[in-house]
């Protein structure tokens, strides 16, 4: 079987590792950025209802309009920007790269960012070219990226904002040499936007080249698996041709609908995760060997004593608590583990722990 498997598996294919969801039935799970907060019952109730209605024999509505219809109006879409719908951010960074993959095409991103844009150009057979951030404070180093580009002539420019794993919002002027300098699309990744007050979605259409990407996961829908991609019609036309049918299933355009129209209820919730953001890192400020770096996203960065931090994410886990152990994912990571906001009993017994096992 194995010599079956490496002549027709793809080499760039067998040298990956699948992506790894850890188990975390009875632990506080702080480690993939969800919102912790649950509906309401009567909201649940409502919702329930709601479903009562979906004709699960019936395939979905393939364009998503009334969901479409709804993200316009929830998320203040300008009128004139195309609208395409994808199973999570994940579905869409792939459709983006088999529009237009092709034998040495190129995609490009800062290093440390979100593994999804490495991970997906190998499938598409696309190289990836990573710019390392600034050590000290994780900003775009702008001379090398304006560089790299102009080497590397990336089909495809990926930038989350703010950025994953770190939390920081880079800097938009830097953002903006970028869209100008790259001679492909440039992606801003939008994945975190209700813990930011800053956004390129007004700014759309100031360059043809630019697209904006978000998800509903962050604002508390994570279990919908719902991204959407907004920018220039004809660029989203072309993208729509690699999209598989009916790819946004009934039950998901259905709750996403309804939970648009309570999009107050997720608002608060949001606003509350940001209340505790601040709490959470005046806490790790207080606690002898962690460095708290700043956050615009549902997550802190850390960095905990040299050579502690497998440690300390093992002692958390003892003590039934997940976090995000970073420490070897890149070499700018070293010591860095990843907290999610979660709520303030969450935060408090996750702060417990860190000083019990520091």
């Amino acid at each position: 079987m194995k010599a079956l498997i490496d002549a027709l598996v793809r080499p760039e294919v067998r040298a990956l590792k699948a992506y790894h969801v850890p188990e975390a039935a009875g632990l506080i799970k702080l480690d993939a950025m969800e919102n912790p907060y649950g509906w309401p019952d009567s909201l649940k109730a409502a919702w329930l209802e709601t479903l009562r209605d979906v004709e699960l024999n019936r395939y979905p509505d393939p364009q998503g309009q009334a969901l479409q219809q709804a993200l316009r109006e929830a998320m203040e879409i300008p009128a004139d920007m195309g609208l395409l719908l994808g199973n999570g951010s994940d579905e869409l960074i792939q459709m983006i790269a088999l529009t237009v993959a092709q034998p040495g095409r190129k995609v490009l991103s800062v290093d440390p960012g979100f593994v999804m844009y490495r991970m997906i150009a190998g499938f598409a057979g696309m190289e990836y070219v990573g710019v390392p951030l600034q050590a000290e404070d994780f900003s775009i180093d702008l001379p090398a990226m304006l560089d790299a580009i102009a080497r590397e002539q990336p089909a495809v420019v990926y930038l989350a904002y703010p950025n994953n794993p770190t939390g920081n919002r880079f800097d938009a002027d830097d953002i903006v040499r970028i869209i100008e300098a790259a001679p492909g699309v440039v992606i801003v990744d939008e994945a975190y936007a209700p813990f930011t007050d800053c956004s390129f979605l007004g700014l759309l259409g100031d360059w043809e080249n630019l697209l904006v990407m978000r998800t509903v996961s962050k604002m508390g829908l994570a279990g919908l698996r719902l991204g959407y991609l907004v920018g220039p019609r004809p660029w989203l036309e072309e993208i729509d041709k690699v999209r598989l049918p009916y790819n946004i299933n009934v039950l998901t355009q259905a709750s996403a609908v309804f939970a648009l129209r309570h999009k107050a209820v997720l608002d608060q919730q949001t606003h509350d995760i940001r209340v505790e953001r601040t709490h959470l890192f005046e806490a790790l400020r207080g606690i002898d060997g962690i460095h708290a770096y700043p956050s615009e996203a549902n997550f802190i960065l850390v960095r905990v004593p040299e050579g502690q931090a497998d440690a300390i994410f093992a002692g958390l886990k003892a003590r039934k608590v997940l976090i995000k152990n970073l420490n070897g994912a890149h070499p700018l990571l070293k010591d860095c583990l990843r907290l999610t906001v979660g709520t303030p009993e969450e935060n408090g017994a996750l702060v417990s722990a860190l000083r019990a096992v520091l």
